[in-house]
């Protein structure tokens, strides 16, 4: 596909990012209205937490992990491997359960993959409804609102029948759980997950899945991998919010198109103090969990033709935004790793400060 934005509106690419030229993120909000979401956001403080992939190197179990939360004086706990917990009993979890109750910590569950043609789907935990059936059952009796999971990764992308194909495969396992997730009281929530698909993309599987049961865990980082502003992903997808796994990023332009790394939050190119203005008007009751996974950049080489192909229905207006991040960000230096114990100070210090960012700067989290 050579001319990208084929479908909408025939832009070819220098047109194309001569308007991203002129584009920044905060247009989409008008100043009064910028004024109003602030004042509401500042009338209920937002929760804040974080997700256990954060400190992925600790290697920790759940109670360990709520110890960790608990020291750092957050809200709500994200545990995204089901591999965090000693066994699946319910005695075990209901366990962990009241520890969190005693701790004032709420905890949000999470999976991988439930596509069984994804590549990152592993038959761990059994087919993909029997994984999906046992996400169920331990988020019930964790406690947790939700079970997180995901589709897969850009390969997908590639795959026979495209993103379309692994959507609709991923749907139908999700109805086939809905009875059960239902009378659990527990709803799945899909994350847009290592460039897998678009937030308007997610937002279809969502709708084809079903909505009364079906949401979405909002990664701010995995917006960055499918050309998209965080803050633009995140107003696609809002009406559809149940959890998050949040973290900022720098994107700069490069010789092939820009280059995106993560970041701490408040070290990147992200607008935050707009991001929550609009999160404590529309999601509110919805935890801020920070998610940071620094590393080295990844090059998204858009000005290449042949890099279309995995986005035929590619939109304009929403690449546009992305391409205005780029101008505005600075190239960083990647993260080198030393060794395990250098990597586990690491991940702690990204996250830490991350928390002292958003508590101090951005007022986020119930607790002082």
């Amino acid at each position: 596909m050579r001319e990208p934005m084929s479908n909408h509106g025939e832009l070819n690419r220098r047109s194309f990012l001569k308007t991203a030229g002129v584009l920044t993120t905060g247009l989409a909000f008008a100043p009064a209205a910028l004024a109003e979401t602030s004042a509401v956001a500042a009338k209920k403080k937002l929760k804040l937490g974080m997700d256990n992939f954060a400190v992925r190197a600790m290697n920790w179990k759940a109670h360990a992990l709520l110890d960790y939360a608990a020291s750092l004086k957050l809200d709500s706990l994200f545990i995204t491997d089901l591999d965090a917990f000693e066994n699946h009993e319910p005695a075990y979890l209901r366990e962990v359960r009241a520890k969190a109750v005693d701790l004032g910590i709420g905890i949000h569950l999470g999976t991988w993959s439930i596509c069984p043609s994804a590549k990152w789907f592993k038959n761990k935990w059994g087919p993909a409804e029997e994984h999906l059936a046992l996400g169920i059952r331990v988020a019930k009796e964790l406690g947790s609102p939700i079970i997180r999971v995901v589709l897969g990764g850009y390969d997908d992308r590639k795959s026979a029948g495209g993103i379309e194909a692994r959507i609709a495969e991923t749907a139908k396992v999700c109805q086939s759980c809905r009875t059960r997730a239902v009378d659990a009281g527990v709803k799945i929530a899909i994350e847009n997950h290592a460039g897998d698909m678009q937030a308007w993309e997610l937002v279809t599987l969502i709708e084809a899945a079903g909505k009364d049961y079906v949401g979405a865990n909002v990664d701010s980082g995995n917006a960055c991998w499918t050309l998209e502003d965080p803050l633009a992903s995140f107003e696609t997808l809002v009406p559809y919010a149940m959890s998050t796994s949040l973290r900022d990023a720098m994107i700069w332009e490069s010789e092939n198109g820009a280059s995106v790394q993560w970041t701490a939050m408040g070290e990147g190119c992200v607008d935050w103090k707009i991001y929550f203005s609009k999160f404590g008007e529309l999601c509110p009751e919805v935890p801020v969990h920070l998610e940071t996974i620094s590393g080295g950049p990844r090059e998204f080489a858009y000005l290449k033709p042949d890099f279309w192909k995995e986005y035929p229905k590619a939109r304009a207006h929403e690449f546009a935004r992305f391409v205005a991040l780029a101008k505005r960000g600075k190239a960083l230096p990647p993260h080198k790793a030393g060794d395990a114990k250098a990597e586990q100070e690491f991940q702690k210090g990204e996250l830490e400060r991350s928390i002292r960012y958003c508590k101090e700067t951005l007022g986020l989290g119930l607790k002082a």
